[in-house]
């Protein structure tokens, strides 16, 4: 079974209520019916409603038990934007600016997945990352204690004996350029979490670099090694099961033979299935070789670091990529309070 219908088998069982900020783009609204009618959950789409019934019926999209709103026309807008003004950071914006602000599709459904409206969100098929970071960022509270808000992707490729049945997590593949010492910890012991939760086993996390083990002395490769210390001790302070190592080529992390040599005795090393990345630009691109390349299902970008489940699709993202997504979403919605037990 595929990684991705066996997150469709285990949401069945307990639907989530999915928004769509984007929704007279064609590609949502056929991810939408289709989340429908797998019986995955409610899909809500944001727009005004002949325009959205206008672009339905040019897809032949079956809009039945998909919900509509206009944030023009919802009863929540007044009630959103005065949320919106206590804000610290939009304490003097005024009601005007405030509706102004609220009207805009990313804010109004993060504010819908802030306040319990929807389970997650998922956007970004249409417009920049920061378009919807931003709203996320500023109006969904951060996880207690994280102060760093990164991004996953899971990525499943034809060869069984990699990572975990073919399944790995990648991070960070989107949001922090340079992540510091503290910030790739942080990513590291959250996406773990998350491989956790999707997997079910405990997650054996590989800090990559182009060094392994000490096999090169420089100032990069020991931040690495740094990291790899303080994600280990992040993982026992939380309470979290998860077995971490760095640093490490990416061979090592994935090849026994290779890591028999190079990590003797590393409990991570031929059998990671969860590759940290330096920094953005080796992550990215990276990710997309992957895909591309190797012909791999992929999905993401997952945020990290949100109380609230919550995804950053790619431009580019095919109808199938935005179903999977939006499942994986609804999963973690179902055991988000489990799985971060101190969240407010």
């Amino acid at each position: 079974m595929k990684f991705i219908e066996s997150v469709f088998q285990k949401l069945k069982r307990h639907p989530k209520r999915i928004v769509f900020p984007e929704g007279t783009e064609p590609r949502i609204l056929q991810a939408a019916e289709q989340f429908v009618k797998l019986q995955l959950g409610p899909a809500i789409v944001l727009g005004k409603r002949e325009e959205v019934e206008k672009v339905a019926k040019a897809e032949n999209v079956d809009l039945d038990h998909i919900g509509i709103i206009d944030p023009a026309t919802s009863t929540d807008l007044p009630l959103f934007c005065e949320r919106l003004e206590k804000l610290k950071r939009y304490h003097n914006l005024g009601p005007a600016d405030a509706r102004t602000t609220m009207l805009k599709p990313n804010y109004f459904a993060a504010m819908m997945v802030q306040y319990g409206q929807a389970d997650g969100l998922v956007g970004g098929t249409s417009t920049t990352a920061g378009t919807l970071l931003r709203p996320l960022i500023q109006l969904v509270k951060p996880l207690p204690h994280v102060k760093t808000i990164s991004s996953c992707m899971i990525i499943e490729v034809a060869d069984k004996d990699v990572g975990e049945n073919g399944v790995m997590l990648l991070a960070d593949c989107a949001v922090i350029p340079e992540p510091n010492v503290d910030q790739l910890a942080t990513i590291a012991v959250q996406t773990g979490k998350i491989g956790r939760q999707l997997n079910g086993i405990p997650p054996r996390i590989a800090m990559l670099s182009f060094s392994t083990k000490g096999s090169a002395k420089l100032p990069i490769v020991e931040k690495i090694a740094a990291a790899t210390a303080l994600a280990k001790q992040k993982a026992t302070d939380e309470g979290v099961e998860m077995q971490i190592d760095g640093e490490m080529q990416a061979d090592t992390a994935l090849l026994a033979d290779l890591a028999a040599v190079k990590a003797p005795g590393s409990t991570v090393a031929g059998k990671a299935n969860v590759l940290i990345f330096p920094d953005l630009n080796s992550g990215n691109i990276a990710a997309k070789l992957i895909q591309h390349l190797a012909k791999a299902e992929a999905y993401g970008q997952i945020l990290l670091g949100l109380s609230r489940p919550c995804a950053d699709m790619s431009r580019g993202a095919s109808v199938q990529d935005i179903l999977g997504v939006a499942a994986i979403i609804g999963l973690q919605a179902i055991e988000y309070r489990k799985l971060y037990p101190d969240q407010g």
